[in-house]
């Protein structure tokens, strides 16, 4: 439909009147959050906003100031912010949009303003760009957090009125900015414990993703209401008769689930609509007495109820005892109604349900009241960490907050009883690294509710863990697969590259007093001739390999008395090292062929997987194999059948891999063991073990029967060469028959 724009005066009038009219509706809204006198700055903020927009207009055909009006009246009226918050969105595309600079918005309006504009106009259109820089403005919204979260809150405003009058727009971009909102905004606004505004957000992107369903699920909603409300008046009757015998002041209501709850449960539970049993919920928001008794009046409603509904066991939610990471509050349990049919009831007091309905908002007004910090007070706070991480890659960070804002949590005890909330599925490394870094990072184990278990045993709400540590730990690589938090990632990712610099300062100092001992000045020259030699692409990856004790200079001397060349070039992205002596014809710049070899190093940044079909570890003879549709390479063993099957099916996407030493990255190994049984042979083969500095087991396994011992280990170690010495070794304990290396370490 063709937008109406007014084309005479008379109309042109009629729509200032209807602009200001619309202007003075939300100052009517405005009483309950805006101290007096504070009118004037509103009424500014507002005449700046109007006058700069003037002439602008929507895809609708409507004025554009009517956007700034409707996110201002959203912030006050559904979030509950004051007079900077309802300035601030009347003005949040003024600077963006038009003339005026923010040095102009700080001159009339102040620093606070003019910082939460600055914040606003950082991240529009923050899904415009190209990903990277998408995933880097959302960083800065984030980064307000620690700062001031008015502003994130008036950018899921603004997304809200967006959404509401999205129809608007073309197809293509509804489709993309539903996305985008289900994808970020809504989790966000839940987060945040911005409840209504988060159902309406995932209500209206599943509207314009799936408009058919929605509509089929809207229209059996309505179809159902009038049976519906008399369930609910049928259902409450009892509970309010309850409730008024024992002098409770109370309000009681009955809504359906939202059409995204609804849709998601078909999903889930693979049904239709009419066996969504629980469609309707229960609220009750009672007067507390005060803040004390709110826990106990929770509990005493619950009783009340339960005397007259049977309540489900499993079903209960104490959020009073411990809020949610989003400071929410409740009490909720599903009860047996008198039609047959499971109905959820929530309790709340007064404050709790303005915290719920308000999130952050009405959380900030209450905090003062207790001392204690809050979980939403927690949650900001491990992001504010996240953020101030100088090395922290824009994308991962928004794959690691997204985690963790979609997750569901858990609550894990202390052994001193203290407890700490973690998203479901977190491992007992997540625990110990949020705990503290120095506790992960000299992580051996763990003891959950007194019992053992490794490293990446998965917690359950109620769990306590104590973390069992040890000063020769050494962090694995493979942690970060067994972590779900972004502060875990970040410790193990931040303790190897600590480790990592530590070896190159080391290894650079080494260098250079050798170089002085020969009277040699370090320079260009020198290292073209060192850097190939020693099969290293860089300056750092010789001075971290001299630093761990895998390259001892021994050779140096005749190193540089050789003419050699070498050459760096680049493949799909990874380093590539082509070397030769001078008498050779230039290479000519690489192609996409199999003639390029790949390196792989110590370098946490190379994409490439290790085949569990042939579990390949450095020093075995090994190609990679190039997947067209990722962005990584699964290195196999060459005679891996597998990987010959590739080779005669996909040839072109075999690339030629070579390791260099290392001893940063253990690989995971397996051998399988027999023998002669005899007492003490199982201590003499962990003695062994033990004897070897360069494993670390993983598991051990040894039966015996009729006088004949079999067994297994899984092992990590740095290379084949490490791996072949403790094969030789174990060989020659007495009563070992076999040592063998098992190629496929999923059996």
């Amino acid at each position: 439909m063709k937008p109406i724009i007014p084309q005479t005066e008379l109309e042109l009038k009629k729509e200032e009147e209807f602009i200001f009219s619309l202007f003075e509706d939300l100052m009517a809204n405005t009483s309950k959050h805006v101290k007096p006198g504070d009118e004037v700055l509103i009424r500014k903020a507002f005449n700046l906003a109007h006058e700069s927009h003037r002439g602008t207009r929507r895809k609708s055909g409507e004025p554009y100031i009517l956007h700034p009006i409707a996110v201002a009246k959203i912030v006050t009226a559904e979030i509950g912010l004051g007079t900077i918050g309802i300035v601030c969105a009347l003005l949040h595309d003024v600077v963006e949009d038009t003339d005026y600079t923010l040095e102009d918005i700080r001159h009339m309006f102040g620093d606070k303003v003019a910082s939460i504009i600055d914040g606003l106009t950082k991240i529009s259109g923050m899904f415009d760009q190209q990903s990277s820089l998408q995933a880097e403005n959302f960083r800065k919204m984030l980064m307000t957090l620690s700062d001031d979260v008015r502003v994130i809150l008036i950018k899921l405003a603004d997304r809200l009125h967006n959404m509401r009058t999205l129809d608007a727009m073309p197809p293509n971009k509804q489709m993309k900015i539903a996305g985008e909102t289900i994808y970020l905004y809504a989790p966000l606004a839940h987060r945040l414990g911005l409840y209504a505004i988060k159902t309406e957000l995932e209500d209206l992107s599943l509207k314009y993703r799936h408009p058919k369903i929605f509509q089929e699920i809207a229209n059996k909603i309505k179809d159902n209401e009038k049976k519906r409300q008399q369930e609910i008046n049928r259902f409450s009757l009892p509970i309010i008769e309850k409730l008024e015998k024992n002098n409770i002041n109370f309000d009681i209501n009955g809504r359906p689930k939202s059409i995204f709850s609804i849709w998601t449960k078909m999903q889930t539970k693979n049904i239709p609509f009419e066996e969504v049993y629980d469609l309707m919920a229960i609220r009750i928001v009672f007067d507390s007495l005060n803040r004390e008794m709110e826990k106990t009046q929770c509990w005493q409603i619950y009783s009340l109820i339960t005397d007259i509904y049977t309540p489900k066991p499993d079903r209960i939610r104490d959020w009073i005892s411990s809020p949610k990471a989003n400071g929410y509050e409740a009490l909720h349990t599903t009860v047996m109604g008198p039609n047959g049919k499971w109905v959820e009831v929530q309790i709340r007091s007064r404050r709790m349900d303005e915290i719920a309905e308000r999130g952050y908002a009405a959380h900030w007004k209450y905090k003062g009241e207790k001392n204690s910090e809050g979980e939403l007070d927690k949650w900001i706070k491990k992001i504010r960490e996240m953020l101030e991480n100088p090395n922290s890659n824009a994308l991962e960070f928004l794959d690691e907050f997204k985690m963790n804002l979609f997750a569901s949590e858990i609550m894990i005890f202390t052994p001193k009883g203290d407890l700490i909330t973690l998203p479901k599925n977190s491992t007992t490394l997540d625990f110990a690294y949020e705990i503290h870094s120095e506790i992960g990072n000299k992580a051996i184990g763990a003891k959950v509710n007194h019992k053992l278990v490794p490293l990446n045993h998965i917690l359950l709400s109620g769990d306590q863990v104590e973390i069992i540590t040890s000063s020769k730990q050494r962090i694995q690589k493979e942690w970060l697969e067994n972590v779900k938090t972004a502060k875990a990632k970040l410790g193990i990712t931040n303790a190897i590259k600590a480790e990592t610099k530590n070896r190159i300062e080391k290894g650079k100092e080494i260098l250079e007093t050798k170089l002085k001992e020969l009277n040699i000045q370090p320079s260009s020259r020198v290292f073209r001739k060192i850097l190939p030699e020693y099969d290293v692409l860089s300056k750092d990856e010789l001075y971290s390999k001299i630093g761990s004790g895998i390259i001892q200079l021994d050779d140096l001397v005749k190193i540089l008395k050789k003419n050699t060349k070498s050459k760096f070039v680049r493949y799909w992205g990874l380093q590539i090292l082509k070397s030769g002596s001078s008498k050779e014809k230039k290479a000519p710049a690489p192609k996409e062929t199999t003639t390029d070899t790949l390196v792989i190093r110590d370098d946490m940044n190379i994409s490439y997987k290790i085949a569990k079909c042939c579990n390949p570890i450095p020093g075995d003879d090994v190609l990679g194999y190039k997947n067209p549709n990722n962005d990584f390479i699964v290195i196999h063993k060459s005679k891996c059948p597998n990987a010959i099957k590739i080779m005669s099916s996909e040839g072109n996407c075999i690339v030629p891999v070579k390791w260099t030493s290392q001893k940063m990255l253990s690989f995971l190994a397996k051998l399988s063991l027999n023998g002669i049984d005899r007492v003490g042979i199982a201590a003499d083969i962990t003695a062994v073990i033990s004897d070897e500095l360069n494993v670390n087991i993983r598991k051990i396994y040894i039966e015996t029967h009729d006088g004949i011992f079999e067994g297994s280990l899984d092992l990590y170690v740095y290379s084949v060469a490490d791996l072949n010495n403790l094969i030789l070794n174990m060989s020659k304990i007495k009563g070992v028959e076999s040592v063998k290396r098992v190629e496929d370490i999923t059996n």
